[in-house]
């Protein structure tokens, strides 16, 4: 057991409690535990206050108006009660004190694509320096222990949990996704970082955030609030945020590693030759030039790749060893990766690219390994932001051959409403010639590999690493690179 005060947290009044275990669901609640009542987007944590007293919770973390709405339940309780400003960010310190340990080096990147990518490139090169370590995130806990989780931030209770099992398990490093809705919610407040990225800043999650001020603001948290004063910031200055952001750890007395072809770039990107299956690049790290086989499709992958790079070194890697790590890097699930090749050369590649951004960017990576056609299947999720729907049917026009729009996750709204609105932005965009549209997802990526001829190759966006399809309530299950290995294999008479 441990004393609220040992937490770190003062009841109104003076109370005090002996804290046994740490919720934010009621229904988990123990004698003995502390009951956070967090303010939510549609119902007050507090309303579940009465819930959380009946299973014996000892004391409660909540602010004023939790403390409001349950003031009868809390007047005839006998539990401590903590009221504070920002209850969520007082969780995530409480959740740190509880549980403890920590591996020794963390680091985190934000931005809104390719988050995934840098953090398992984090992994992958600690690896081939001999470190135990992981990278946490929309694909889980992966590396030389693996965990599976809910949320790319996970909420601070089962983040500190999974971090202090980590720890346990022998891990040492870690790097981290941190996501805006994470970030806003205070989610990783509590963790100590080496070193923060910032990958690029574009259009996502308005339906949470609804501005573009408000989305940036959440991800700059990272650097104004998770990051201490005399961490490493490692910044792609090419990205137009990259200088806004660079200006905004300047400030608080950062070290800043930047990344890219901007000429003040610390690690710079100088050159880049593709071919079918992967590219070499030219890079220099203070000023000194190296070079590097990248077996990775898609021209961004080097600034992912560097931007990992720049991590590690700020987190203590020699740069040397993390250099000479770089051309044995694996392509990471569901990012750019290799599904299946028709027999005729044809390739299909898996991308998690679901804003107008990461369509575009991928389709326009994909053209110098390309020397056919390139075809993309794509849609958009249901209750997500709806205004990035005929954007992303228009960068998918833009920057391919042939388009195929299919369902993603249409979760509780209409299939069909959905794909008439990327339909709309995708033939306003190129036309109606070389635009199709086929629900079934499954058929469209049959239709889309049967499409291809030799030197061509398609793009499946949107689901990436998933394993299921989201239609209502349900989660039925569907894996992009299951799907098209199997198209391919009945295509080819293989089955």
């Amino acid at each position: 057991m441990t004393s609220l005060a040992e937490l770190g947290l003062t009841a109104q009044g003076g109370g005090e409690a002996q804290i046994t275990g740490l919720a934010v669901d009621s229904r988990e609640v123990k004698n003995g535990t502390l009951f956070a009542a967090l303010p939510g987007s549609h119902v007050h944590g507090a309303e579940f206050i009465q819930y959380a007293l009946r299973m014996g919770a000892a004391a409660i973390l909540t602010d004023a108006e939790g403390a409001r709405i349950a003031a009868d339940e809390l007047a005839a309780s006998t539990a401590a009660v903590v009221i504070t400003q920002d209850p969520r960010q007082a969780l995530a310190q409480t959740a740190s004190l509880w549980f403890g340990v920590h591996p020794a080096t963390v680091v985190a990147v934000t931005g809104t694509n390719g988050k995934t990518s840098v953090s398992t490139f984090c992994r992958q090169i600690w690896e081939e320096m001999g470190i135990a370590g992981v990278n946490l995130g929309s694909t889980g806990v992966e590396g030389a222990w693996t965990h599976p989780l809910k949320y790319t931030t996970p909420e601070p209770i089962t983040l500190h949990r999974v971090m202090a099992e980590a720890t346990q398990n022998g891990i040492t490093h870690v790097a981290m996704e941190a996501s805006s809705h994470g970030l806003d919610q205070r989610r990783l407040d509590g963790v100590l970082l080496a070193a923060a990225g910032f990958t690029n800043f574009t259009q996502d999650h308005l339906d949470y955030h609804e501005t573009f001020e408000a989305y940036f603001d959440a991800k700059m948290g990272l650097f104004t609030r998770v990051l201490g004063e005399d961490g490493v910031a490692v910044i792609n200055l090419d990205d137009p945020k990259g200088p806004e952001v660079a200006e905004i750890c300047i400030a608080r007395g950062q070290e800043i590693i930047g990344v890219g072809r901007h000429p003040n770039a610390r690690l710079r990107l100088t050159g880049q030759r593709f071919d079918q299956t992967g590219q070499d690049i030219l890079f220099s790290w203070q000023d000194r030039p190296r070079q590097a086989r990248l077996g990775l499709i898609g021209g961004f992958q080097a600034e992912n790749v560097l931007l990992a790079a720049g991590l590690v070194i700020a987190a203590g890697g020699d740069p040397v060893d993390v250099f000479d790590a770089l051309p044995n890097l694996g392509t990471v699930r569901g990012r750019m990766e290799l599904a299946a090749t028709r027999d005729n050369g044809a390739a299909v590649f898996v991308d998690f690219s679901h804003t107008p951004d990461a369509v575009a960017t991928a389709l326009k990576a994909m053209r110098p390994h390309v020397m056919g056609r390139i075809v993309v299947i794509l849609g958009a999720g249901g209750d997500r932001d709806t205004g990035k729907r005929p954007l992303m049917g228009a960068a998918a026009a833009k920057h391919a051959d042939v388009v195929i729009v299919t369902d993603d996750n249409p979760r509780s709204e209409e299939p069909a409403a959905i794909r008439a609105a990327v339909m709309a932005g995708a033939v306003q965009a190129g036309g109606t010639d070389s635009i199709t549209e086929v629900g079934d997802r499954a058929e469209a990526i049959l239709r889309g590999i049967d499409a291809l001829g030799p030197g061509d190759a398609l793009l499946i966006a949107g689901k990436g690493h998933e394993t299921g399809q989201v239609v209502g309530d349900t989660v039925l299950p569907f894996n992009d690179v299951e799907q098209a290995s199997v198209a391919v294999a009945a295509l080819e008479g293989k089955i």
